[in-house]
């Protein structure tokens, strides 16, 4: 968490604040577009700075943070998340969404494939309606 240079490559700090699990996925987000600094598309590289914007595209839920400190050593979660200040819209949309994948659960996503040779018995033991 330190301030005392010019700015921290924006990969390095995704990953510090700990949005992705390595530099490598921190870095293929920027490229595919699912991260932006001050609104406009960069690449990894890119120097952060303390009041930059960050907005980050992860599983269908818009992220937007404030950087209010830089660093580049990933330390555990209670002290990545002084690194930023996620703004009110973005902590009530991810709230929201998450309300909304618990209580709306997709049919499908319990399905795995083809009915096994037990299940598919087991449907024939079912009785048609008549």
């Amino acid at each position: 968490m330190s301030e005392d240079h010019a700015g921290t490559r924006l990969d390095k700090w995704l990953w510090a604040a700990r949005f992705f699990k390595s530099r490598t996925l921190a870095v293929t987000a920027i490229e595919m577009g699912r991260v932006h600094l001050n609104n406009e598309r960069v690449k990894p590289a890119r120097l952060l700075r303390v009041g930059d914007k960050v907005a980050i595209q992860k599983d269908q839920i818009r992220t937007e943070v404030f950087v209010r400190f830089l660093g580049e050593v990933r330390r555990s979660a209670p002290l990545a998340k002084l690194l930023y200040e996620e703004t009110m819209e973005s902590l009530l949309a991810r709230q929201t969404a998450t309300e909304r994948k618990r209580l709306y659960a997709e049919p499908a996503t319990n399905r795995v494939g083809r009915p096994t040779k037990r299940d598919r018995r087991a449907l024939g033991r079912i009785e048609p309606f008549e």
